[in-house]
């Protein structure tokens, strides 16, 4: 169990990244439902797609032409891309999120993934806790991002995790991002297990950061070495339980962990009881286990 000086820095650190939103957001409506948020300044942006949006009464919403998820789709696309290049979308992924009141209902639109926070849509993701038990207990993986990554580069990162495209389903996606990242074979992470999912809701500089994680657990074998495939991971790091929670305390410099990666370190930490569940770090994680998607 950890001791309480670095139960108290996780806490802070991670308290102080995933807080919940400070910033004021305008709705963005489809069928009088909120289907995202956007910041003020960005939905006056928005209001110079007249044939697109109606931006009043500090909302936004599809103007009434836009009746379909094909017409807004496409509508979207074209507006993402004129954002991009005027830089105010993250890098441009070629791929999109399906946009709907939850995972397996038909989607109000799809949208390219840079411009999913521009918009504080909600989006999905699997992560996955790379473990191995070996004579030293039990131990767990950490991969490096890419220095190119357009979000977190350089930084640590769970041995798998990514976001869930329009089309695809959880545990379909977990398997293709385990092969791409870590080279696990379909074989071996069909069946893992799925062991919770976190919610997170914050302020980045791109928009509102809105996301449910779909955590796994993955047990390797002693000797196993994790390859990565596509190029996104630049390292792999084996490293007990104690030394996950010291990365996931540290708040500068190179170890740095992501703030989603964190949260998902600190949630198996205190499964497998190296944290102490009533703690103020495992508090931090009770936030993000029964907070909603929207703010």
């Amino acid at each position: 169990m950890l001791d309480a000086n670095l139960d108290a820095a996780i806490a802070r650190r991670l308290g102080a990244l995933l807080a919940r939103p400070r910033a004021d957001y305008w709705p963005l409506h489809v069928d009088g439902t909120v289907a995202g948020w956007v910041a003020p300044v960005r939905a006056q942006r928005l209001a110079r797609f007249a044939d697109v949006f109606v931006v009043a009464d500090e909302s936004v919403a599809f103007v009434a032409a836009l009746t379909t998820a094909a017409a807004r789709t496409h509508a979207l696309e074209r507006v993402a891309r004129v954002l991009a290049g005027e830089g105010a979308l993250s890098s441009w992924r070629d791929e999109c999120y399906a946009v709907a009141p939850a995972f397996d209902a038909a989607p109000w639109f799809l949208l390219e993934r840079a411009a999913a926070r521009y918009f504080g849509v909600h989006s999905w993701a699997v992560h996955g806790n790379g473990l191995v038990a070996d004579g030293e207990g039990l131990r767990m993986w950490f991969a490096r991002r890419s220095p190119t990554k357009a979000i977190d580069p350089g930084m640590l990162d769970n041995l798998v995790g990514g976001g869930v495209p329009a089309g695809m389903g959880l545990r379909d996606a977990f398997v293709k991002e385990a092969w791409e990242e870590a080279g696990l074979p379909e074989a071996f992470t069909r069946g893992a297990t799925e062991v919770s999912t976190l919610t997170i809701v914050r302020d980045t500089d791109t928009g509102l950061f809105r996301e449910s994680i779909v955590v796994f657990d993955i047990t390797l074998r002693p000797g196993d070495i994790p390859d990565n495939q596509d190029g996104e991971a630049v390292e792999h790091r084996c490293v007990s339980l104690l030394e996950a929670a010291r990365l996931i305390a540290v708040t500068d410099g190179l170890d740095q962990v992501t703030p989603e990666a964190s949260l998902v370190v600190l949630d198996a930490l205190v499964r497998h009881g190296a944290v102490d569940p009533h703690g103020a770090a495992a508090g931090v994680l009770r936030l993000m286990k029964t907070t909603g998607s929207d703010t």
